[in-house]
């Protein structure tokens, strides 16, 4: 994932205007640790990769369902990763105050074109980063903050005199272990106790299926009715249509949308096959 995380920041700086800030669009991106053996042969933006930790307050436990055939596969909720880099500029072709100014130039026109996206747009994504999978844009924070409280101690650490830089914070996704398969029907028993009463039982099911026209296609806005209860939901961009805390039994679903004739489907739930879908003629 980290790989592919340097790699989608690449392709964002190597996009900069070349007539806009040129030296940013000629410069080549490293991601190497900064240290007294980094000599680079270019003029070079560098993204250290110092810190990883975990964002709790963006992460959400909600686990992400995947339609596969009949059946679903859920995966667990992913982490939300903080991916701290340190940003410095490095020139190569002059020396003394030339070299500086070329530097810092190229520092502010790295920080320009970074500060422009406070999330990081899909078309730069590359690797696990394209997943569909994916529940978040990847936000960014740019030199807003200094996570790293003993600058001082870095620069010490890399054998070299401190030199200009900014922090650039990415926040990712790391999924979590392997997902689990199964019918696309959830049960879900629930046990209510009152003082001097019995426990009693509550069995609730949750279902979807996708709503296709006669070509197999999705039909997105599709409005989907399960009678007799009445209750109404109307398809996602893919088709798909889910109903909640559903009491086991038959029931019927009537599918609607234009250009399409009205359809129904005798369903019993939970359905014996797993499957809910719903096709227009």
């Amino acid at each position: 994932m980290f790989n592919d995380l340097d790699s989608t920041l690449a392709r964002l700086l190597l996009d900069a205007p070349s007539s806009e800030l040129p030296q940013l669009r000629n410069a080549d991106i490293s991601f190497q640790t900064p240290d007294f053996s980094f000599t680079p042969a270019q003029d070079t933006v560098d993204l250290f990769l110092y810190e990883v930790k975990e964002n709790r307050e963006l992460r959400d436990p909600t686990p992400v369902d995947e339609r596969v055939g009949t059946g679903f596969v859920r995966h667990a909720a992913p982490l939300r990763i903080d991916c701290s880099y340190i940003a410095t500029t490095w020139g190569a072709g002059a020396a003394g105050p030339a070299r500086v100014a070329a530097e810092h130039r190229l520092l502010g026109q790295a920080l320009i074109w970074l500060s422009r996206f406070p999330t990081i747009p899909d078309r730069y994504l590359q690797g696990v980063l394209t997943s569909p999978l994916r529940s978040y844009p990847l936000p960014t924070m740019v030199a807003q903050v200094d996570p790293n409280q003993h600058a001082g101690d870095f620069w010490t650490a890399m054998g070299i005199a401190p030199r200009p830089a900014f922090y650039l914070v990415v926040t990712t996704e790391l999924p979590l272990g392997p997902p689990d398969e199964g019918p696309l029907v959830t049960t879900a028993d629930a046990d209510y106790l009152q003082a001097g009463q019995p426990a009693s039982r509550e069995e609730w099911i949750s279902f979807g299926g996708q709503v296709r026209d006669a070509g197999g296609a999705p039909v997105p806005g599709s409005s989907v009715r399960l009678d007799p209860t009445g209750r109404l939901e109307t398809t996602d961009a893919d088709g798909h249509f889910r109903f909640d805390k559903v009491s086991a039994g038959g029931y019927t679903l009537r599918a609607r949308a234009p250009g399409h004739p009205d359809v129904s489907r005798a369903i019993e739930v939970p359905e014996p096959s797993g499957e809910y879908d719903v096709q227009f003629p």
